[in-house]
């Protein structure tokens, strides 16, 4: 069994990181670089940024904070929000991210996918999916930080996704995010079992045994926000829930 990753996921809004439940009634938390820096000092696998009102402006304001981060955090680094073009891919990569995660941008033109991942490599290109659920084993596609409905199916749509060349999924459920009541982990396996590429299961996570149910129903990575920014846990006590679950995660030397 691969190592499951454990990933610390930033939401910025202008200079500050945010924290909201379902993706609204957002709080300003403090500054992103501080944070980012605590949980690299503590041992996080890799950094996710989402500049969280991107889409609505039609722009990323994240160059900055990846340019700093990439001075003095030295785990791979993946940048959402906001981006609509191989131009926009090219200047995040340029500032210092490993990885770039597409939401919007994609759903309005699928091609971009394809677009990202010829020119700079699957690996490189993150499906980002908000996902609500409509029924019993069903989820409709959301964009612009879950307000818009695209009447799109999860399922069919992370097929589509991977089949146009995305490596990754970044899968957030916007009914739990914030909630701190454990991942959609219905929507997890569904989307695990569509899709042959790893699959970052976010939105939910509150204590240290949500752990086990998510990777059982196959995540690949577990995006952490509101647990680690409010310091219900850290990244070392996180860790050592993983091991004591049998989970296979990165050995760190702090």
């Amino acid at each position: 069994m691969k190592k499951v990753r454990l990933i610390a996921r930033l939401d910025i809004k202008g200079p500050n990181l945010i924290k909201g439940i379902n993706l609204e009634g957002v709080r300003v938390i403090g500054d992103p670089h501080e944070h980012a820096s605590r949980y690299y000092s503590q041992g996080i696998d890799e950094i996710i940024y989402m500049d969280a009102v991107a889409s609505l402006y039609g722009r990323n304001s994240l160059a900055e904070f990846v340019r700093r981060a990439s001075a003095d955090i030295f785990v791979p680094v993946t940048v959402g929000g906001g981006l609509r073009s191989v131009g926009d891919v090219r200047e995040m990569l340029k500032a210092g991210a490993d990885k770039v995660a597409i939401n919007t941008a994609a759903v309005k033109s699928p091609d971009l996918i394809a677009q990202v991942a010829q020119k700079f490599g699957s690996q490189c290109m993150v499906l980002s999916v908000e996902a609500k659920q409509k029924g019993p084993g069903r989820w409709e596609v959301y964009v612009d930080t879950g307000r818009e409905s695209t009447g799109l199916d999860v399922l069919e749509w992370v097929k589509k996704g991977v089949s146009l060349g995305a490596g990754e999924i970044l899968l957030t459920s916007v009914d739990r995010e914030g909630t701190r009541k454990g991942f959609d982990v219905d929507l997890v396996r569904a989307v695990s079992a569509a899709v042959s590429v790893p699959v970052i299961a976010s939105g939910g996570m509150g204590a240290g045994d949500h752990l086990k149910s998510v990777v059982a129903a196959g995540a690949d990575a577990v995006a952490m926000a509101d647990v680690l920014h409010y310091k219900r846990l850290d990244v070392p006590t996180i860790r050592a829930a993983a091991e004591g679950f049998g989970i296979p995660v990165r050995r760190v030397a702090l």
